[in-house]
């Protein structure tokens, strides 16, 4: 992730990178290839993928940085060169490895008009005052540190990471903004239904997002979210 950044990646094609990895290490040992090698050939997969295409000479410069800070770049030597043959051979590995499978539905595209739509609920003050986007754009980027996005559909996902920045800063949606946006086809033109009807329409702001989506279901996907920031204090 850091080497996508730097390397001017956009968020869906780092998205994309972390995805294959996570992905292969579901199918494959991690002990079996070098996780680093696979994280850059991950890298230069999801460029081609996304259609962000990036030079492997520009990886492996940024790659070794990583490793060498404050090194100058790797001359184009055998070394070098061995380090661009393994990226390719490795990408080969990877793809085989996926079955080729290696474009996916990030949850981006959702918590984009999720955001729009809960900035019309909510009065300007309190969408002004707390950054809840940010925040929100913040914690989806930090979910693909784990395998959160095999695990889960990515519009829960999308509803679990603006749920859980609507929490942080104490910001509740309107019942009102809930129920205008939920308003049932009988009330727009004046029907009367059974009480039952009524109520299953009467539903909470993250069921207008996604119908199938749950409190519980929810709220297991934040304490997956949550136990990622905990890995900074287990990696040695």
């Amino acid at each position: 992730m850091e080497a996508g950044v730097k390397l001017g990646m956009h968020s869906i094609p780092i998205a994309t990178a972390c995805t294959i990895y996570h992905k292969f290490f579901c199918e494959i040992n991690v002990d079996a290839y070098d996780p680093y090698l696979v994280a850059m050939s991950s890298i230069y997969l999801a460029g081609k993928v996304e259609e962000q295409h990036l030079r492997t000479r520009d990886i492996i410069n940024v790659s070794y940085r990583y490793f060498n800070p404050g090194s100058e770049p790797l001359e184009l030597d055998s070394r070098f060169w061995e380090l661009r043959d393994s990226i390719v051979q490795c990408e080969l590995v990877v793809l085989r490895v996926l079955r080729f499978q290696v474009s996916f539905q990030h949850p981006h595209k959702y918590l984009l008009h999720y955001l729009v739509s809960l900035k019309n609920w909510l009065n300007r003050y309190s969408w002004q005052r707390t950054p809840i986007s940010v925040t929100a754009w913040a914690l989806l980027r930090d979910s693909y540190h784990g395998g959160l996005c095999l695990r889960f559909r990515a519009q829960h996902l999308a509803v679990a990471v603006l749920y859980m920045a609507l929490q942080v800063y104490g910001v509740e949606v309107p019942a009102e903004a809930e129920a205008e946006a939920e308003k049932p086809w009988w009330q727009v033109y004046g029907v009367e239904v059974p009480a039952e009807a009524e109520a299953e329409a009467e539903k909470p702001w993250w069921q207008v997002f996604s119908d199938d989506l749950t409190k519980p279901m929810i709220d297991n996907i934040v304490s997956d979210l949550i136990q990622i920031y905990s890995m900074d204090t287990e990696i040695p």
